[in-house]
């Protein structure tokens, strides 16, 4: 499958103004995936550095080798983004201009067959995206208390059926350790009422997102790298986020309401300048893609996008 940057026009459209303002521009691609989005900015300015951040070794060799020909404007990082300010500081720059964030799993990772993040093809249950480090979806489901297991699937799948998927997933383990994607898949169905099966796509899915997110530590990575990014951006650059599902946007969109938000007393009849948002949001709410957009790769359909710009200092 042809790998499709999501709303990429959009996204350098939202990231030009502070680029095209500056002589020596540096933007964060800090999740650099397969560099389509890193390949456009390099493309349309040629006066701009980018640093590329992945955790997944596989994904950044393939993006290394695409964005080889921008030469030294390209700056790669083996990291998970919440290292966003020690990965910055190390290429020598203390602020940056922009900063993109493509949140969740890659389209390279659904598709690889054998890293376990599919329903669809038996793979190990691995689920890691930097596989040189960290625990697997299988220590997870063979392992974990039930409470806890419940909880994962409650919290980041919102699984209604968490507790009868735990119940069945302690008895399976019980007679060997479980390390199958299509025998988890075939657990969670057979877990799930049939007249609750006949709608909202595949049962497994929220099972699957659930453990991809406790795996990663999906959530937790996001709450500590947007308050870098915001703090390293210069004035009139720009964060701009793609979640695709709502765990993620509903962290991204508290972060930006916070930092655009005046801290002056109520009562006052005028702002305070020390109390006063260093940000300000580029548009109300979210954007979602085009029709052509979802037409083209149906995997944008879920894209919720926000941005926000400095102010101040």
């Amino acid at each position: 499958m042809q790998h499709i940057s999501v709303m990429r026009d959009r996204c350098v459209e939202l990231l030009s103004p502070s680029i095209i303002a500056s002589e020596k521009p540096v933007v964060v691609d800090a999740t650099l995936g397969l560099g389509g989005h890193s390949e456009a900015l390099l493309q349309k300015f040629s006066h701009l550095t980018v640093i590329g951040i992945d955790r997944d070794l596989q994904a950044l060799a393939k993006a290394k080798s695409r964005l080889a020909p921008f030469g030294d404007r390209f700056l790669s990082a083996h990291a998970i983004f919440d290292e966003f300010t020690t990965v910055v500081k190390s290429f020598g720059y203390s602020q940056v201009n922009g900063a993109l964030f493509d949140l969740g799993v890659s389209s390279m990772q659904l598709d690889e067959g054998t890293r376990g993040f599919s329903y669809s093809h038996d793979a190990p249950l691995d689920m890691r995206m930097d596989q040189s480090r960290g625990i697997t979806a299988a220590e997870i489901i063979n392992t974990y208390q039930p409470g806890e297991l419940v909880r994962i699937l409650r919290v980041y799948g919102e699984e209604k059926f968490a507790t009868r998927i735990v119940e069945n997933i302690v008895k399976e383990r019980a007679i060997a350790p479980m390390n199958s994607t299509l025998q988890l898949a075939a657990l969670v169905k057979e877990s799930i009422p049939a007249a609750t099966r006949r709608t909202g796509g595949n049962p497994s899915k929220r099972t699957f997102q659930a453990l991809r997110i406790a795996v990663n530590d999906e959530l937790g990575a996001i709450e500590r790298a947007l308050p870098q990014a915001l703090e390293s951006i210069v004035i009139g650059g720009r964060v701009v986020v793609m979640s695709f599902q709502s765990l993620e946007d509903r962290i991204v969109k508290e972060h930006f309401t916070e930092a655009s938000t005046s801290k002056s007393p109520r009562e006052l009849p005028m702002e305070l300048p020390e109390y006063a948002a260093k940000f300000k949001l580029v548009f109300n709410s979210s954007e979602k893609p085009t029709q052509a957009e979802v037409e083209e790769n149906s995997r944008a359909a879920s894209t919720r996008l926000r941005a926000i710009e400095r102010v101040a200092a």
